[in-house]
């Protein structure tokens, strides 16, 4: 149930908290005081969207904060789904704040959630009944869904919606490919052309890098050969040559190897330069060896160069930088062309599994639709046998089903049929019921899903417009009735339902130097009087009014 509301900053309130009750709670006040405001910073923990000009003062943030007890309604795991703290005692904190920019922030129990959560979670915990409701019930889906959840078992509703969406997966895929696949076919030709070309020239990973070296190699052949030829004369050439300086050097550090006792750094160094000799000598038979291999190959530089030539042109043509693109370029088309080679096989496989799993849809759907039928003929008694009371004796109420293709919603269209009137023919409520009715209609239907759905809050937002005398009475017993079960909040400018409330709250306005409050308060029972009697007499209240307004209070149920 709800417990606690606290709004900040919003509109005409400044600061307002209230501490609600289990049972019937009452909320009265004149027109304009605000009631709407409060139901409107409410609406915005359902995730109603915010706008900015509600802020009161455009320095600071806007609260809207409530507090349910949710300890025997099993929620456990949407908060752990959600990873959301479920505390202990089974306290609920919902917080939305609304910055001077009219961004929003939406929080349960302190941990930051999104829009879509908090609705998620909201809407299991209360259901707000405005005038503006009234006009769902004119609204097919609106009546279907009042079948589904007067069932307690919501199951087969979550199986079929889970079974249809894997149809509409592979429906949605089935076109893309079928969209696709004519689209590619198109470019079937051109991408053929275009793969046939690269492939022709039977590329190979880095070939372009490996033909540029050969190129170089090749073109310049003669100056490389004399360039090694003169590195390995001054390596070991006929003439004084590296090796021979070195010879000498290491000569000249054996003499000097008999003063390693007063000289250890020179003890070795004939050695190092041994080393350094037979490094060179290898050096220059490498080099050697490089020279002998190297050959002038015109027909070799012409190869080369032509496939070079080839490659570039396709890059160029292709916009890429090297043959691993063009590679890389060759995989995709030929993945495309395999799409499109493999994607009749493919839309015939996905056909036969739409096929499959279209039966199993159809199979859920007949089984929610049979279940649908049931519950609607406990419905039309049910709700006759609240309405009927309620003024509209001669109602007549039938629900009117028709087969349809199956959708996200099943294979059911429903309509809601009403006569008020004797010899009247069943026609859908919006043209055939005043405003009256259909405000004593909702509160029948909210009345029996508020059961059903063991909601922990409703709240009516003046779903009593319309009527008065006997039948403001029976509404106010309904209401009383509903909230025997769950909490029931109800805002009224009627005395006759005021009368049956559990607690009393005032909504007023009060005028500052600079500015209008809107505030609430508590009435005690002497203040009860005092406010029914008004709403029977108006402004000035007469004894008359104040002991019809005792009569009220006193002849509650």
């Amino acid at each position: 149930m709800l417990k606690q509301l606290k709004i900040s900053n919003y509109a005409l309130i400044d600061k307002l908290e209230i501490e609600f009750e289990p049972g019937l709670t009452i909320i009265t006040g004149e027109t304009g005081a605000g009631k709407s405001i409060m139901m409107g910073a409410l609406s915005l923990i359902l995730g109603d969207k915010v706008e900015s000009r509600a802020i009161r003062a455009v320095d600071k943030k806007s609260v809207i904060e409530v507090v349910f007890d949710i300890d025997e309604y099993g929620l456990q795991q949407f908060f752990a789904d959600n990873d959301i703290e479920y505390y202990d005692g089974g306290e609920c904190i919902l917080r939305r704040e609304i910055s001077p920019n009219g961004r929003t922030r939406a929080f349960v129990n302190d941990t930051p959630v999104t829009l879509p959560v908090m609705r998620a979670l909201s809407v299991q915990l209360i259901d707000i009944h405005s005038q503006h409701s009234n006009m769902l019930l004119a609204s097919h889906r609106y009546q279907l869904s009042i079948l589904d959840n007067l069932h307690p078992d919501k199951g087969l509703l979550v199986n079929y919606g889970k079974e249809y969406e894997k149809y509409r997966q592979i429906e949605a895929r089935i076109k893309s490919l079928v969209e696709s696949n004519e689209r590619r076919k198109s470019e079937e030709d051109y991408l053929r052309f275009q793969l046939s070309q690269i492939k022709e020239l039977n590329l190979q990973p880095g070939e372009d890098v490996e033909l540029e070296a050969a190129e170089r190699r090749l073109s310049n052949v003669n100056e490389i050969k004399n360039n090694l030829w003169q590195c390995e004369q001054l390596l070991d050439g006929d003439d004084e040559n590296a090796v021979s300086v070195l010879g000498g050097l290491a000569s000249v550090a054996a003499n000097l190897s008999h003063l390693t006792q007063i000289c250890d750094e020179v003890g070795d160094m004939g050695e190092r330069l041994d080393a350094v000799i037979i490094d060179l000598k290898d050096m220059a038979r490498t080099i050697s060896t490089l020279q002998s291999n190297l050959v002038d190959d015109p027909a070799e530089l012409a190869r080369v160069s032509e496939r070079l030539s080839n490659i570039y042109s396709l890059e160029n043509k292709h916009k890429v930088q090297s043959v691993d693109e063009l590679i890389a370029l060759q995989n995709d088309y030929e993945a495309q062309l395999s799409e499109i080679d493999n994607s009749d096989e493919e839309i015939a496989r996905l056909k036969k599994e739409l096929s499959v799993q279209a039966g199993v849809v159809a199979g859920i759907a007949a089984k929610l639709s049979k279940r649908r039928h049931e519950t609607s003929a406990v419905f039309e008694r049910n709700l006759k046998e609240l309405a009927i009371p309620l003024g509209m004796k001669n109602l007549q109420f039938k629900i009117e089903f028709e087969q349809v293709p199956f959708s996200s919603s099943g294979i059911d269209a429903v309509k809601f049929l009403f006569s008020f009137n004797k010899q009247q023919p069943l026609m859908p409520v919006e043209t055939t019921a005043s405003g009256g009715e259909i405000s004593r209609l909702m509160l029948c239907i909210k009345s029996i899903i508020a059961k059903s759905m063991k909601l922990p809050t409703i709240i009516f937002d003046e779903v009593d417009t319309g009527v008065s005398g006997d039948i403001a009475n029976r509404m106010g017993d309904l209401m009383k009735e509903i909230s025997r079960n769950i909490q029931v909040i109800t805002i009224t400018h009627l005395p006759q339902v005021a009368a049956k409330g559990d607690n009393h709250f005032k909504v007023y306005k009060q005028d500052t130097a600079d500015s209008t409050h809107t505030s609430v308060r508590r009435l005690d029972d002497n203040e009860r009087v005092m406010e029914i009697a008004a709403m029977l007499s108006g402004d000035i209240v007469s004894d008359a009014a104040i002991d019809n307004a005792k009569i009220l209070l006193n002849n509650i149920k």
